[in-house]
């Protein structure tokens, strides 16, 4: 069941990322994230409970943790073309699967080995198309803030699957989007004063609403997927990153992005290496 879950999470947030990219032609990087965190957390009103003093110390350091993971991602797709930014993000699985096998004692069998060599090589073989398009860490700072995020968001990962063990997937994702709220509007507040009369002004585009809604959906998926008996870390965060093949496709449709053959190949590598880790796990 937890794959059937996490591959709808996987369409959900390839779908969450083009609305993202799409938002920032009318606003700011800290505006959409201001705004797509408190419409979150509106969407989830209904399902906050309070809890104890403790649940929410371990919800919040994972709320700093996203915090840093979704302004330093904005901040490159911004920079970089949709298609590059979606595959450099989907690296994240790499750490999660060898840190989920060192610290939670994961195991995988040959299949989904092979599945998970195929994502990796997967991954070397989409960096070919980012140097092709002249884009490096030298002359790129998009591509410094995308490996920000995908270290920070392979560490929330991580601290996922410990926090789920002891707290119900609804409320861990009802406060921790209040808390990224909270923080993301102290961020906002402090860059619009330093800004001064530059600061950015916040217009109303109904894209981050939707917005709000495909997040809220692939991460409410995403946390029943890791709470599921028999779940596995690894496998879940591959397939999860399986958005990049959604995001990739609305690039290539909406953004008129470039090299979209190149990057087609090397996608169905790791589409190749994501079905024989479904393959592997016999739950289908």
């Amino acid at each position: 069941m937890w794959l059937w879950t996490i591959l709808f999470s996987a369409l959900f947030l390839g779908a969450y990322d083009a609305a993202k990219k799409q938002s920032l032609k009318r606003n700011g990087v800290m505006w959409v994230l201001f705004a797509v965190s408190v419409l979150s957390t509106l969407l989830l009103v209904p399902f906050i409970s309070w809890g104890s003093l403790h649940d929410h110390t371990l919800i919040l350091p994972k709320a700093a943790v996203v915090t840093v993971s979704w302004i330093s991602g904005l901040i490159g797709i911004k920079l970089l073309p949709l298609t590059t930014a979606s595959t450099i993000k989907s690296s994240r699985p790499v750490f999660v699967v060898v840190f989920s096998i060192l610290l939670f004692s994961e195991s995988l069998n040959l299949c989904q080995w092979l599945g998970v060599g195929l994502a990796i090589a997967a991954l070397f073989l989409l960096g070919r198309t980012s140097r092709r398009e002249g884009i490096t860490f030298k002359s790129n700072k998009g591509l410094a803030w995308m490996a920000l995020s995908v270290i920070t968001g392979a560490a929330s990962a991580l601290y996922d699957k410990y926090i789920i063990q002891h707290l119900d997937p609804m409320f861990v994702l009802s406060w921790c989007n209040l808390y990224i709220a909270v923080l993301m509007g102290i961020v906002l507040a402090v860059k619009q004063m330093h800004d001064g009369e530059s600061r950015e002004r916040f217009t109303w585009d109904w894209n981050l609403l939707l917005t709000a809604v495909l997040i809220v959906s692939a991460d409410a998926l995403y946390f029943y997927s890791i709470s599921m008996e028999g779940s596995l870390l690894s496998v879940i965060s591959l397939l999860r990153r399986g958005s990049v093949i959604v995001t990739f496709a609305l690039g290539a449709v909406f953004f008129g992005e470039k090299n979209i053959r190149s990057k087609a190949v090397d996608l169905t590598v790791l589409l190749a290496g994501l079905t024989l880790l479904v393959l592997g796990s016999g739950n289908l």
